[in-house]
């Protein structure tokens, strides 16, 4: 390699360097200058999320049923045999804590994704383990059971188990990078890539997947089935940007990451992060540094800090 070609990677290495957002980036210049702390609940809080959806009519689970205090759970039994199937989720959890999705029953157990058998007693410390707390730092919390998303058979086609979601990032009204976490057998069914799922980019324009990654590493095939992920359509694709496009118009929250999953009916929305983690740029192989600041200045937001 000639010294020319030396000083042309490294001229490369430092351009594609600078593209990417670190974490004190992220928190000093976008979020501290796009969310206002006052309305980080409507994020942290998936009751509070709900609301804000319904008056931005965009779709998600419908909510069966809410407890908030333990003597909330002395017809528990009667109201979970009204359901065949649902999920359990705490509230102000994250990194999908304390999440239970029940896909059968019969006359004394619900089961499961993973087949596992809960009698009644066994689901009643769940709920009093998200009430008292134990997912959401140790304050008290309200229990939601909500309607099972049936995910859609393009998406189950790429994924090993478990329910498959869609990471938006919108900032200031505009997209910037999306991927689709995929559930592995390394995660147990959860679509969390620091618990083993795969993160899979997204050309936020066309819909296509461009890159992928599993625990850090490019990977161009599902690791459990070897089903090819890239070069890949998400189904409903528009329908998703529009759904995260409408939901950044009504939030006072202006650097957002959107989850959506994709139902046999389109996007269902599951939450909304205020603190959305940078490890989408190693997804999809690509820095959003640029991104966000050519969107800072339209918005005439640089070198203001949210009150």
């Amino acid at each position: 390699m000639t010294l020319k070609n030396v000083f042309g990677q490294l001229k490369l290495y430092y351009q594609r360097a600078s593209s990417v957002l670190t974490m004190n980036q992220r928190n000093l210049e976008y979020i501290y200058t796009s969310n206002q702390r006052k309305h980080y609940p409507i994020a942290d809080d998936k009751l509070l999320t709900k609301q804000y959806l319904a008056k931005a009519g965009v779709p998600y689970p419908e909510v069966y049923q809410v407890y908030s205090y333990f003597y909330d759970l002395r017809n528990l039994e009667a109201d979970l045999k009204k359901h065949e199937e649902f999920v359990i989720k705490p509230a102000k959890g994250s990194g999908g804590g304390g999440i239970m999705v029940i896909v059968r029953r019969d006359e004394n157990y619900w089961y499961s994704i993973g087949g596992k058998a809960y009698d009644i007693d066994d689901i009643r410390k769940h709920l009093c383990d998200i009430i008292f707390g134990i997912y959401s730092f140790g304050l008290s919390d309200d229990v939601i059971i909500e309607k099972r998303i049936v995910q859609n058979p393009e998406i189950d086609e790429i994924t090993q188990q478990g329910l498959a979601d869609v990471r938006l990032i919108v900032h200031h009204g505009k997209p910037v990078l999306s991927m689709i976490r995929l559930p592995t057998r390394a995660s147990d069914g959860r679509a969390n890539l620091h618990q083993g799922a795969i993160g899979v980019g997204i050309d936020v324009a066309s819909g296509r997947t461009v890159h992928a990654t599993f625990k850090g590493t490019p990977i161009d095939v599902h690791p459990d089935t070897g089903v090819n992920l890239l070069g890949r359509t998400i189904p409903y694709w528009s329908d998703v940007v529009a759904t995260g496009l409408a939901i950044s118009e009504i939030m006072p929250l202006k650097y957002l990451g959107i989850d959506i999953a994709i139902s046999t009916e389109g996007p269902m929305v599951l939450e909304i992060n205020v603190r959305p983690g940078i490890e989408i740029q190693n997804v999809n192989s690509s820095g959003m540094r640029g991104i966000l600041q050519n969107n800072m200045k339209a918005a005439g937001q640089i070198g203001k800090v949210a009150p």
